[in-house]
This record gives C-alpha cells, sequence and structure tokens, in this order.
C-alpha cells in the first residue's frame, strides 16, 4: 500500500509539472485534472470512446489523420457529444487511404493537429479513455501532444480488447483463434449488429457499444469498479 501511495503521488507529481510546461488551453487543463478514482463504480463511470485513423501505427514517425470519440456516462452512450475531426496532415496519406478513405483533398479542410489535440484534452477531461487497442489512440495522442505542446498526455484507458479476451477465456481455457479479438468479431460474439469498419466516428461508437456488452457479461448483475475493469 506503501508502494501504491508513493506511485500514485508520484504520477500526480510529474503530472502536475508537465501541466505547468504546457500553455495555457485545454491540454494544461486536463493535466491539471484527476481522471475517475481506480474505485468509480461503471454505473458512476464517464469515459470518452475514441478511435484514430492514422497513417500507419507507429506513432513516432506515421501521423494521426482523424479521431471520433462518444462520451459514455455510466452505462448510458451520449450521441450528444459525439464529434469526429479530421486533421490537416503535414504528410500524404499515400497507401493508407485503401484501409481508411481519407484523402488528401478531404484532410486539407481539416484542423490544425494543435486544435485537435485541444478539442480531445478537452473532451477526455475528468474522463477515462475507451478504445479497442488502446496502446494505438494513447500512443498517437501522448507523441503528438509531445511534438506539438511540448509535454506528454498522460492517459488512464479502458481498453475492449482486452476485456474482449477476459469474455472469451471466462467459458474456455483454450488459446484464442486468430482474429477473435478484432473489433468486429467481438461485436459478432456478443451479438451486436455489424458496422463498416476504419471510419473514426462509426469505429468509437462501435467501442462503446461493445464495452457495455462486455460489462454485462462480465459482472454479471454485480457491482464493477474501474479497477476491475484494468486489472
Amino acid at each position: 500500500m506503501i508502494f501504491s501511495r508513493l506511485g500514485v503521488d508520484h504520477r500526480r507529481a510529474r503530472q502536475a509539472r508537465w501541466a505547468g510546461q504546457a500553455p495555457p488551453g485545454p491540454v494544461r487543463d486536463y493535466l491539471g485534472s484527476a481522471p475517475p478514482g481506480p474505485r468509480t463504480d461503471v454505473s458512476d463511470l464517464r469515459l470518452l470512446a475514441l478511435d484514430l485513423e492514422t497513417t500507419g501505427l507507429d506513432p513516432r514517425t506515421d501521423r494521426i489523420l482523424s479521431v471520433g470519440f462518444v462520451p459514455v456516462d455510466g452505462l448510458r452512450i451520449s450521441l450528444a457529444g459525439a464529434e469526429q475531426l479530421l486533421c490537416r496532415a503535414d504528410v500524404e496519406v499515400g497507401q493508407s487511404a485503401a484501409v481508411h478513405g481519407i484523402t488528401d483533398d478531404a484532410l486539407a479542410g481539416g484542423i490544425e493537429l494543435r486544435d485537435l489535440l485541444e478539442r480531445v484534452a478537452a473532451a477526455l477531461t475528468g474522463r477515462v479513455l475507451l478504445a479497442h487497442h488502446a496502446a494505438i489512440e494513447t500512443g498517437f495522442l501522448s507523441a503528438a501532444c509531445e511534438r506539438e505542446l511540448g509535454v506528454p498526455l498522460p492517459i488512464t484507458a479502458v481498453d475492449t480488447m482486452e476485456l474482449q479476451s477476459r469474455v472469451l477465456r471466462s467459458h474456455s481455457g483454450e488459446d484464442l483463434p486468430p482474429g477473435a479479438l478484432r473489433l468486429g468479431t467481438a461485436r459478432a460474439h456478443l451479438g451486436l449488429p455489424r458496422y463498416a469498419a476504419h471510419e473514426a466516428l462509426t469505429d468509437a461508437l462501435a467501442c462503446a457499444e461493445l464495452y457495455l456488452a462486455q460489462v454485462d457479461r462480465l459482472s454479471g448483475g454485480r457491482p464493477m469498479t474501474l479497477k476491475a475493469l484494468q486489472r
């Protein structure tokens, strides 16, 4: 418990230092705030389901092209807060357009990366990020924030891919078949409808719906906390 407390204090001190280094605005406000605590029950947990479309998979060299997000308040998806943003990229889309369908012409009408990061930070303040394979979203957002604003973006996240692994292993000790943890496959396993993939807002909504089905399956109607989701 002592070591855990020291770890929390160290993270808070580090985040406060970054807040002091960030320029005024939503990112600084985000860094100066605290996410929901680990004991928050899922019925009270505020999340932001988020998906990125990028030029590749490496946050160090690839770039964010679009972001879609939708708030999840407890066990309810808030479509009123849903938003999709295109980012004016400083590189050509290249072959990645075959995956996400975003063209260079479309991106020319997008917003600057700094504006996108500030919109995301404002939406994420006081919430936990929810994503499918969340390391992609957290890695890209933090790397982009460090390049643009000189500070990383530490993010508390819940990963629906990890949750689906628990759903599947809850009634089978066998190795999972290839592709079992993909977003569309996970949704089909839990009886959710099929959506077209690789469109940021659609994927964010698909992730939010999957999360609610996973919580229902894993909790069995019993109380469940953020800490239990992240175990």
